[in-house]
């Protein structure tokens, strides 16, 4: 059966910016995000795929793509309302592959930047070097959306923080990830062998155009060139990308300084208010507790810490405000996979019920607490439940296809075999 057509309002605004509206917004991490040439695009990451909402900030160097991701109809709506014509018309959207793709490349970047990893939930991380290639290819894929203004190589810290027509970038953060995705192509059942293939001959391709060399491209390009016979052994992928940081949990009751304890409880966890890879992502990650030194109050935060968060140098500092009063920030410093901190408070001599709010953040980067999002957090941890959960099953005959945007990514399957302790 065909899909429902799809209408979007085109609107130009005050300022000049000309919006392709197809669906709701929400919370920064509930949306995929890719800066195309002239604009940028954002697709729900929750609910049902459709076209990307526009803010078009040059329809000139937006026309490149405008139809092939909307149809024609779209591109000329828009190029209507940039030369003056009556705004606030609604236009049908032909579907196209490039719209595919690109939903696709921005939920991998989605999934870079806002992939809830949690050993208290268990929700393991996806490897960044196998997702950072297949990110890689899927930008090759999609070049028609850019127009090469992106940064030069070597500007960027890792994939999350460059540019999104980055795929040179990325293949030389990333080579190291070939030699192994290379074996478990070898080694692959059917579907995922060609996912992997088409994986690996897009960043062939890529680095050709790229004029990138280097051992792991030229041992790339000798086994697409000569793939040889498969190999006998079926293969874990999570052998070949296994982490080496040695994280676990701690075991029993966390240290305490003594005292009386005169309360405790748990504070919230907003993904927005510091950068990946340095806190659990559960709800249940920030916790206090108040006791009593003699006369001093004193209030202690614990913060259970990423996988992969420094030891050092990462200023990460909690807020605390109790029973209404004036917000106080706590310096956090990283013990084994906690990160915690303390300080005294102002607590009448009988009180055992604080009102406490509690955050954690990085100054510098936090936007400031904003309205609750804990459903939403939720429900991002349940998409990716559901999205382990499909990558670890076999693939169905009604399964979607893998370049379609619902589809498992390379990182997600090899991130479903994983045996760690999650």
């Amino acid at each position: 059966m065909a899909p429902p057509p799809v209408d979007v309002r085109v609107t130009r605004d005050d300022d000049g910016i000309i919006r392709v509206a197809a669906g709701g917004a929400g919370p920064d991490f509930t949306l995929a995000v890719l800066d195309a040439a002239g604009a940028v695009l954002t697709w729900p990451v929750l609910g049902d795929p459709g076209p990307p909402t526009a803010e078009i900030h040059d329809v000139g160097r937006a026309q490149q793509w405008l139809w092939a991701v909307y149809g024609e109809r779209v591109a000329a709506a828009v190029h209507a309302c940039a030369t003056g014509e009556p705004a606030g018309t609604r236009v049908p959207v032909d579907p196209t592959t490039l719209a595919t793709d690109a939903a696709r490349l921005g939920l991998g970047h989605w999934a870079a930047r806002w992939w809830p990893t949690s050993h208290l939930d268990g929700i393991p991380a996806l490897q960044p070097d196998v997702l950072g290639l297949e990110l890689a290819a899927l930008t090759h894929q999609c070049q028609q959306l850019f127009d090469g203004s992106g940064g030069a190589l070597g500007d960027f810290a890792d994939f999350g923080d460059q540019p999104d027509d980055c795929a040179a970038e990325l293949i030389e953060d990333h080579r190291a990830a070939l030699a192994p995705l290379i074996q478990w192509w070898r080694a692959a059942s059917t579907d995922t062998a060609h996912q992997l293939e088409r994986v690996l001959r897009l960043i062939d391709d890529a680095a050709d155009g790229a004029g990138l060399d280097g051992p792991e491209l030229r041992r790339l390009r000798s086994v697409l060139d000569r793939p040889g016979p498969a190999a006998t052994a079926p293969l874990d992928p999570a052998t070949l990308f296994a982490r080496s940081d040695g994280y676990a949990l701690a075991a029993g009751e966390l240290l305490v300084s003594g005292g009386r304890l005169i309360a405790r409880g748990s504070g919230t966890n907003d993904w927005r208010r510091y950068p990946p890879g340095l806190v659990d992502a559960s709800e249940t990650a920030v916790s206090w507790t108040a006791r009593a030194l003699g006369a001093r109050r004193q209030f202690e935060v614990d913060v259970v810490a990423h996988s992969a968060a420094p030891a050092t140098g990462a200023p990460l500092a909690a807020e605390v405000r109790v029973n209404d009063g004036p917000r106080k920030r706590v310096a956090l410093a990283r013990r084994d996979d906690m990160w915690t901190g303390r300080t005294d408070l102002d607590l009448p001599p009988g009180e055992t019920r604080p009102r406490v709010e509690l955050g954690v953040l990085l100054p510098g980067f936090d936007p400031g607490p904003g309205p609750e999002t804990g459903a939403e957090r939720d429900a991002i941890r349940a998409l990716v439940r559901r999205r382990l959960a499909a990558a670890a099953q076999p693939v169905a005959n009604d399964a979607p296809p893998h370049g379609s945007s619902s589809a498992p990514f390379l990182a997600e399957i090899a991130a479903s075999t994983t045996d760690e302790d999650y």
